[in-house]
């Protein structure tokens, strides 16, 4: 009996509970039916097949499909909340990010840009592949909310990238990426003034990169690759002083690499590789950059020697100097310096010398490639490094580099083994003895092991 007041204090909480979340419930706002239905047409236009309407036929602020997010907002004159969609992502990224899949007919809508007022995030995940779809021209009253515009491996999203580019005020990010956006770089870009990312790689984009890009003051990654972009860098990228990434490999830009590129003090990766960069050696101002961990300048024929610019470089975790023309000795200090090195790459070039064994005792180093050089001399590494190394170390290529037997046995040193000659080895001369006296000379050693033999069985006698 005396659990009984225990239980009824339980069970008055409990009903007390439920009424506070009922009063809730009832005041929350929920999302108005024009915007709901917005929505509802917006998942239709990228899947068809999914019968959206039946399976979230509530409040979709309330019970969303995954990449459907919103968020309160308070008129500050009436003090009045309501709720809007701030975020539309599409596309299956993994079972983490289950967004709503898009299917092969995926379709734009354009309700997207006149639908969602408080829209902060846009992100579409290869949802247009088969079906060409023209890149929209946004209306100028579109985005004074946005942060973000992603659109990945969407390569039927097809148009200039001038009709996507406005005047987003709050855009953080501007991640275009594997789709066909082309035409030039809009110089209205640097209107973009709160932009700290733009991405757009694997494009169809060409010509000169615009000079709007140097008002891009907040700008951590900036990522041109693999477009057709030509002529020279501006120097003015050396402005963007903030940047933490640089990429701009496979395109075609010529000239100099601009030294004001050592102003980007912050840098940490410099992928300037595969374009027709000229025959001005390898940059000095690389030694001026004491933050780089990722350097790559692979397929441009700089040509010249490695510099000596190592000293205070020793966080660099990969060097990319393949096919470049580069001629001379390979400096002992990238050995002595490079502590934290786990890639190397000076394949394809004209270095010659020996390899240097302070490569040998680079702990962390995990692919060496010196493949295709003129390389000459023995290869220094112990037997313990290269089992570690394995195929990862190529020296291929190098007809005067040679091979210790010890170490062609085709398991510790890869393939290399098969391809380097043997060392030969070194001829021994027969041991020696010098007797002194005034008729000094040289006898072999088994004369002298003689005499000893004699004069130990005359003292014995």
């Amino acid at each position: 009996m005396a659990l009984l007041p225990i239980f009824k204090r339980l069970f008055l909480f409990t009903f007390m509970s439920i009424l506070v979340t009922i009063s809730l419930q009832q005041k929350q706002p929920v999302l108005n039916s024009a915007e709901q239905e917005s929505v509802y047409r917006v998942l239709s236009s990228i899947n068809l097949d999914i019968p959206w309407r039946t399976l979230f036929p509530g409040d979709l602020c309330s019970y969303p499909p995954h990449g459907v997010v919103c968020d309160y907002f308070t008129d500050p004159a009436t003090e009045t909340v309501s709720v809007h969609i701030t975020e539309l992502s599409f596309g299956y990224l993994s079972d983490y990010t289950p967004n709503p899949p898009c299917s092969s007919n995926s379709t734009f809508s354009p309700l997207l840009f006149s639908s969602f007022k408080y829209l902060r995030k846009l992100l579409f995940y290869q949802c247009f592949t088969q079906t060409h779809v023209s890149a929209p021209q946004i209306p100028t009253t579109f985005g004074s909310f946005l942060e973000e515009l992603v659109f990945i491996n969407n390569p039927a999203f097809v148009g200039p990238l001038s009709g996507i580019i406005r005047n987003f005020t709050s855009l953080r990010r501007l991640v275009l990426t594997g789709n066909g956006v082309d035409g030039n770089i809009p110089d209205g870009i640097g209107d973009l003034v709160s932009l700290e990312e733009l991405t757009l790689s694997r494009n169809k984009l060409r010509g000169q990169v615009s000079a709007g890009l140097s008002k891009l003051k907040k700008l951590k990654v900036l990522d041109l690759s693999a477009n057709a972009f030509h002529g020279n860098v501006p120097c003015s990228v050396g402005n963007l002083t903030q940047l933490l990434k640089l990429d701009l490999s496979s395109n075609g830009f010529s000239g100099k690499i601009p030294d004001s590129l050592s102003n980007l003090q912050d840098l940490e990766f410099l992928d300037l590789s595969f374009n027709r960069f000229g025959n001005f050696g390898v940059p000095l101002f690389l030694a001026e950059m004491p933050r780089l961990k990722e350097v790559y300048l692979s397929g441009n024929l700089l040509g010249g020697e490695i510099p000596e610019i190592w000293g205070k470089l020793g966080g660099i975790l990969r060097i990319g100097f393949s096919g470049m023309g580069l001629v001379g000795k390979i400096p002992v200090s990238m050995g002595m310096h490079l502590r934290n090195l786990c890639y190397l790459g000076l394949d394809n070039n004209r270095l010659q010398g020996e390899v240097p064994e302070e490569f040998g005792f680079l702990e962390f180093v995990n692919e060496l490639n010196l493949e295709n050089n003129n390389l000459s001399g023995r290869v220094p590494f112990s037997a313990k490094f290269t089992a570690r190394m394995g195929g990862k170390l190529r020296l291929k290529g190098n007809p005067e580099l040679c091979v210790d037997e010890k170490l062609s046995d085709g398991k510790s040193i890869g393939s290399s083994s098969r391809v380097l000659k043997k060392c030969n080895k070194p001829d021994i001369p027969n041991a020696v003895i010098f007797i002194a006296g005034s008729n000094s000379r040289l006898l072999p050693s088994p004369f002298h092991v003689k005499l000893l033999f004699w004069a130990l069985l005359i003292v014995l006698a």
